[in-house]
């Protein structure tokens, strides 16, 4: 777009040519002192018409926020460097999940103050709060630039578009160190087998093959015998974290209000992933919604930051798999501990959760169906007088298959945050403990 006059400009020319026009046809000058001011503004406005069009560029000061978080979107307008400008008027798309400050999501400065040292960049701050995760682009925003005494103006787009990806909030977990089969030998769960570890076993006599730095000198000294400190070992285990993606139950207001079943999945699975990697374990993490997107076990940091990008993209629009499909691409361990984010709703979760018992696994199943869910659900007015009676007969089926996942060892918790899987761990770990007799 090119520099057009304003309405003031309009406004200005059109009286000033009405009045000369009176003073000359019908000799009036009084008319023509009149006009004159705004003749005079009239050509001022046009002698410092721009000829060129300012440039616009964005940037964010951080791009990678936690929901709730905020960041500052920020604009530099560069006018022409023989033109100057007067005011700077700028305006950013309303997006979904974004709160601004101000709420308008628009400013505007007179250049002389928002300009920097050098007088000719002009710079405009707009505050931007994530309020739910996921991966969201910030529409370009819209700026107006005007001209010395406002009479003409120009609205120009930034050519970059930026990508905000808000990872889901982690919320203060914590679980008891009590897991059912550890394996391996790097994580900070003790084993029930001596071996090299921090937790003190005993003291015992020297055998053949024990390490010289194991010699408990102050025991030897005293009993003239070699003796040696034995440890058990720090075992970790393998933690899956099962998402169901394939659907959303309830409504979904951001991080400052009520939660879907899709919300409280996405945001149980970063707190755990994030629980049991500082706790040295390997965690893997599976999208049943997705025939290809998971993250591979693993462990550290970088570990965790994969699994939040991952969590990132899951939405109810994934591609749901059947469960001979999860079966087949998703081969778990039989000593893993696998935990099932999901409302529980779809025979393809519930059957999976069966496979996977019977498989050995340890499967924990964590509702996240919202407990409000039969006030909040939108309805149309045709299935207005239907939907009460069937949304009860399809509670109770739920309620009948998780007696049944009961029935085989699976319990189901509802996510409360941290403690939800104390009680649940100390009784599958004692549990596995516990001798198995063989028929």
């Amino acid at each position: 777009m090119s520099w057009q006059p304003t309405n003031a400009q309009v406004r200005a020319v059109f009286v000033a040519a009405v009045l000369l026009g009176v003073a000359v046809l019908f000799r009036r000058p009084d008319a023509a002192v009149i006009g004159l001011p705004f003749a005079f503004l009239a050509a001022w406005g046009r002698y410092f018409k721009p000829s060129e069009q300012p440039e616009v560029h964005t940037e964010l000061d951080a791009d990678v926020l936690f929901e709730g978080q905020g960041t500052t979107y920020r604009l530099r307008v560069t006018p022409p460097e023989s033109d100057t400008v007067d005011l700077v008027v700028a305006a950013l798309p309303r997006a979904p999940w974004f709160q601004y400050d101000p709420p308008q999501a628009a400013v505007a400065e007179p250049a002389a103050d928002a300009a920097d040292g050098s007088g000719r960049e002009v710079r405009l701050e707009v505050g931007v709060r994530s309020k739910r995760w996921g991966l969201r682009s910030l529409d370009r925003p819209t700026v107006a630039v005007t001209s010395p005494v406002g009479a003409y103006r120009v609205q120009v787009t930034s050519a970059e578009a930026q990508v905000v990806t808000t990872l889901p909030l982690r919320e203060g977990f914590a679980a008891v160190d009590a897991v059912p089969r550890p394996a391996g030998l790097v994580g900070l769960h003790r084993s029930r087998r001596p071996g090299e570890g921090t937790e003190l076993a005993g003291v015992r006599p020297f055998r053949t093959g024990d390490r010289l730095r194991r010699i408990n000198w102050a025991v030897s000294a005293r009993t003239q015998e070699l003796h040696v400190t034995s440890t058990w070992s720090d075992r970790d285990t393998e933690v899956v974290i099962m998402v169901d993606t394939g659907g959303e139950i309830g409504v979904s207001e951001g991080i400052d209000g009520r939660s879907s079943s899709l919300d409280t999945a996405v945001r149980a699975a970063a707190a755990i992933a994030e629980h049991y990697l500082r706790n040295g374990d390997r965690v893997r993490l599976i999208d049943t919604g997705s025939l290809f997107r998971g993250v591979r076990s693993g462990s550290g940091r970088g570990h965790l930051r994969r699994i939040l990008d991952t969590l990132v993209h899951a939405d109810q629009r994934s591609r749901q798999q059947d469960e001979e499909q999860l079966a087949r691409r998703n081969r778990i361990r039989s000593d893993s501990l696998v935990l099932v984010l999901s409302p529980l709703l779809r025979p393809t979760i519930l059957g999976y959760v069966v496979t996977l018992v019977h498989s050995g696994c340890t499967v924990i199943a964590v509702d996240t169906l919202p407990p409000d869910v039969a006030s909040v659900m939108d309805l149309d007015a045709h299935d207005a007088r239907t939907w009460p009676l069937a949304w009860r007969l399809r509670l109770l089926e739920r309620r009948r298959d998780l007696d049944r996942l009961s029935d085989l060892g699976v319990p189901t918790v509802p996510w409360r945050g941290a403690g939800t899987l104390d009680e649940v761990l100390r009784d599958a770990s004692r549990l596995s403990a516990a001798p198995r007799i063989r028929s």
